[in-house]
């Protein structure tokens, strides 16, 4: 009890200093200032070995070079998942729970990117649960698509970002590269991209609102963008503009197999 008292008097008297303007502590014995230096000296040099390593440590690393090199060399989707888990470029990997890769049917004729992972997405790992995967599923349904058979989805960003804020341009950019060698393992026939940051990610474009149920081009796929599902949930009445997606979507998909 008396060291607690103690403390608190301690406090109340440092508390008290600062408020009549004190800003350094004074120690036992007085220190007379004018007999200081007027510059410290320099430190030693270091080391012939220490400078090379702090030479080393100041040369930037092309984040994008060393992505394209990693995704190159993924010669399929689980050597991707561990070229992605190893990049240690992107400062979003920090910041995340979990590596979010892919769900559904690799090799199916339709796959579908969406925008960076959300809270749920990054505790799940997987792209599209809750409330927006749910509604997705739902959407599938009505033309006789799902995921256990005939799309395979993913997110344009493998990390969540910082309170969803927007991807920088040199984020997009060094994760570009796993991006497309995952279209191109997954090998669909068809690309949809879902909300601003996929078209973004895949098409360099933003504006989904204008972009969206307009076919596209890239990667040598046919692109058709279309408004995410979590925006759908909020805005019911762009429901309609979906459904019209998912029409043009199955129509492409019945004549090209006709």
């Amino acid at each position: 009890m008396e060291s607690y008292q103690e403390f608190e008097a301690a406090r109340a008297m440092l508390e008290w200093q600062i408020e009549l303007g004190a800003t350094e502590a004074i120690c036992d014995a007085p220190i007379d200032r004018y007999s200081l230096p007027d510059s410290l000296p320099k430190p030693a040099q270091a080391s012939g070995v220490s400078q090379a390593v702090a030479q080393v440590e100041e040369v930037e690393v092309d984040a994008v070079a060393e992505a394209q090199a990693a995704a190159k060399a993924a010669a399929s989707l689980d050597a991707l998942h561990a070229a992605l888990a190893a990049f240690e470029h992107c400062d979003l990997k920090k910041g995340a729970r979990n590596l979010v890769f892919g769900d559904g049917t690799p090799g199916a004729r339709v796959m579908i990117i969406g925008d960076a992972p959300d809270r749920d997405e990054d505790r799940a790992g997987r792209p599209f649960v809750g409330k927006p995967g749910e509604l997705l599923d739902a959407m599938l349904a009505a033309i006789g698509l799902s995921r256990s058979e005939s799309v395979y989805v993913t997110t344009a960003l493998p990390w969540r970002l910082p309170q969803n804020h927007e991807p920088r341009p040199d984020q997009l950019a060094m994760l570009r590269p796993f991006l497309e060698r995952h279209v191109s393992l997954a090998a669909p026939e068809y690309l949809i991209v879902m909300g601003n940051t996929a078209c973004d990610a895949v098409l360099g474009k933003r504006g989904i609102s204008r972009l969206r149920g307009h076919w596209a081009e890239t990667w040598g796929r046919p692109v058709l963008p279309m408004l995410h599902p979590t925006q759908l949930l909020g805005r019911s009445r762009d429901k309609k503009m979906a459904w019209a997606d998912l029409l043009e979507l199955n129509a492409r998909l019945k004549r090209s197999t006709s």
